[in-house]
């Protein structure tokens, strides 16, 4: 098992002074790993501590914690562990139990890290399972992508000492140092797809070709190795995001596939969606930057919008709701429901550096109130001659999913200002301007 700590040395693992919590579930890897990090603490200049989950499937479950919690306070090792309720999780979430279940474990790691009680979370992963990771990818449809399996680390938070260690090797480790485990007898349930592959496909692979599991481990090396080429070819500066929001250009779109998909997919990051996107998706999206007319959308899962606005391709999952409410223009910052910021101050210098707008204070009715457009609005340009509103903001290509979230400031049906869009001829200052309001608007 030597080469455990070249590999956590190698992938830069652990760093001197962390503290790792192992993921126990008290099975024989589990324990393994547990019992290993425990032993080369010392070693590794940090510290060793457990987390374990019951996720309430099993009615020995309950037990099985037990086991780990009693054996933590045997040896002296510190134990993490929560119980979560992972069949209602999955009906509620409409997930499988197999995702419900690895979501609640994976919402328990992310808590223990957030919280500063753990800097990184060990799982206990090995070959065997890093081939089966990668045949259930390539029966899902993956791209070389999931082709790749698993990494030694994920994120800077989730490591797997064990992934180049067989389960041979666990199991002679396991023997040799005489340690206790349990068995999970839902491992033998085929109904479940990852226990299919495990045991009744992968057995009959190795009886016609013993190193099967090295060979699919390494041709997954070989898919990261083309993956982290290819994405490093993918332009930063192509997307544009911000909270909720992810936009392309869309003359990126007529490159070849595996750049676009690719590029998609890191956009979808930006908006923290990363599941439950298929080949299907992402050609749909293709298709749409390259035939299909402004103002185009689609809605995909994850509660993920897809709409083409002008020389952009957006992605957006946050769910904004058009409001009736409206704000008393005034001095100072006004916090704009699902928008954001307008501040307003009064000065004597007629320069728009450092503002979004300037305009009169005299020209500024008092009664004038920031709120959003209804039917019937006007706008006469800053450059002369009045329109609708609907179509000045076509004119300057707002997309549709802005113009009835961006405030405006009214009186009656007359428009004066659009929140960092433009301001009204009426409003704007002159040589006789004594004193303006600079304005500024901060979006969320």
């Amino acid at each position: 098992m030597d080469k455990v700590l070249e590999d956590i040395k190698k992938y830069n693992l652990i760093d001197g002074g962390e503290k790792i919590a192992v993921a126990c579930s008290g099975g024989q890897d589990s324990m393994a790993l547990l019992h290993f990090l425990w032993t080369n603490k010392d070693k590794l200049n940090c510290e060793i501590s457990a987390v374990n989950i019951d996720h309430s499937i099993r009615e020995v479950s309950a037990q099985d914690s037990q086991f780990v919690i009693n054996y933590c306070k045997k040896n002296g090792i510190k134990i993490h562990n929560f119980k979560v309720n992972a069949k209602q999780f999955s009906e509620d979430k409409k997930l499988s139990l197999e995702q419900g279940a690895r979501e609640c474990r994976y919402r328990v790691f992310k808590s223990l890290v957030t919280k500063g009680l753990v800097d990184k979370i060990a799982l206990a992963h090995h070959t065997q399972d890093q081939a089966e990771t990668i045949l259930l990818n390539i029966f899902r449809g993956t791209g070389i992508a999931g082709a790749s399996g698993m990494d030694f680390k994920r994120d800077d938070i989730y490591i797997r000492p064990f992934l180049n260690v067989s389960k041979t090797e666990i199991k002679a480790y396991i023997a040799t140092n005489e340690i206790p485990y349990v068995e999970d007898e839902t491992n033998h349930d085929n109904e479940y797809n990852r226990n299919y592959i495990r045991n009744q496909i992968m057995p009959l692979i190795r009886n016609r070709w013993p190193n099967a599991d090295g060979a699919i481990s390494a041709f997954g090396k070989n898919c990261r190795q083309d993956e982290e080429y290819i994405q490093s070819n993918i332009m930063d500066d192509a997307i544009l995001h911000e909270v909720g929001i992810a936009r392309i250009y869309t003359n990126y779109f007529v490159y070849h596939d595996a750049y676009v998909f690719r590029l998609i997919l890191r956009a979808l990051g930006c908006i923290g969606i990363s599941q439950n996107i298929e080949t299907k998706h992402l050609k749909l999206i293709k298709a749409m930057a390259i035939e299909a007319e402004n103002g185009t959308k689609i809605s995909l899962p994850n509660g993920l919008t897809v709409i083409k606005e002008y020389n952009f391709i957006t992605f957006t999952n946050r769910q904004i709701k058009v409001s009736n409410k409206t704000y008393p223009f005034s001095k100072g910052k006004i916090d704009i429901s699902n928008f954001g910021v307008i501040d307003t101050i009064v000065t004597k210098k007629m320069d728009i550096k450092g503002y979004n707008h300037l305009v009169d204070v005299t020209k500024v009715p008092k009664d004038a109130i920031w709120r959003f457009r209804k039917d019937g609005d006007t706008f006469e340009k800053f450059g002369g001659g009045t329109t609708s509103l609907s179509d000045y903001l076509i004119d300057k290509k707002v997309p549709v999913r802005l113009r009835n979230t961006t405030p405006v400031l009214a009186i009656g049906n007359e428009i004066l200002i659009i929140a960092g869009i433009e301001i009204s001829k009426k409003v704007k200052v002159d040589k006789e301007t004594k004193l303006a309001f600079g304005i500024n608007v901060m979006k969320f």
